[in-house]
């Protein structure tokens, strides 16, 4: 077997975890969208969120979390007025602190690049692709990636067997030959796995009861930090 392409997760993967206050983040949006109900806004907002993650994990990625103007929709936000971009933007660069890509990425993507394996990032997301190249370019690493993926963009999310396949038919690469690297078993390593990728487990996010099972899933490596890839599928690839 020789590894072709790496896959990565973006958020506890790329981007190291970090525990966040979800309802103060929204709170940042309301605020400026809503200063005199700021806080009912930022309760039905979070809610929202978190049932469509919640929807997305119940349906095995079948369903997908949709977009974000879909959750301000149905909190009942005029995405089209000028508050709401002014608001957006206060929420997703409340993120910014959150966001920053591990120390160990850059050595690594040009490394596996030196080797010839392609590269490619597959996220559960609802925010626009633009903001997640932008976060990606901030930090030099966007154009170490042959492929992105976020499933703001495509009706089902991880671990469904679709995204998977989307981005390795847009690499070129069989399944049998790509390896995917993530942190969450449920969704990373048995959507990798269910497609004939190999699994690369990083464990090291906090993640909810309610979007976390282990169902028996066997990584096919388990590693510490995001620089042991290399490792891992050099030895691989012998």
């Amino acid at each position: 077997m020789t590894i072709q392409a790496v896959v990565f997760d973006w958020g506890g993967t790329l981007t190291p975890w970090h525990n966040v206050d979800l309802q103060e983040l929204w709170m940042g949006y309301a605020e400026i969208y809503d200063p005199a109900n700021a806080e009912h806004l930022a309760e039905t907002l979070n809610h929202g969120e978190q049932a469509r993650w919640s929807r997305q994990f119940e349906t095995n990625g079948e369903v997908g979390t949709g977009i974000l103007d879909e959750l301000f929709h149905e909190a009942g936000v005029d995405t089209s007025s000028p508050l709401h971009f002014e608001a957006l933007e206060r929420y997703l660069s409340g993120w910014d602190p959150h966001t920053y890509t591990d120390p160990d990425a850059v050595e690594l993507l040009e490394g596996l690049r030196g080797m010839g394996i392609k590269t490619a990032v597959l996220s559960n997301t609802m925010w626009p692709r633009r903001h997640h190249e932008s976060v990606l370019e901030r930090d030099g690493v966007l154009h170490l990636f042959d492929y992105l993926l976020f499933t703001s963009e495509t009706p089902a999310g991880k671990p469904h067997k679709s995204v998977f396949a989307d981005v390795l038919y847009n690499l070129d690469v069989d399944p049998k030959n790509a390896a995917f690297v993530g942190d969450r078993l449920f969704d990373d390593i048995h959507g990798a796995q269910s497609i004939g990728m190999k699994g690369i487990w990083i464990p090291h996010s906090n993640i909810p009861a309610s979007q976390s099972t282990d169902l028996g899933i066997t990584p096919d490596a388990t590693i510490q930090r995001l620089g042991e890839v290399m490792d891992v599928v050099a030895g691989w690839s012998v």
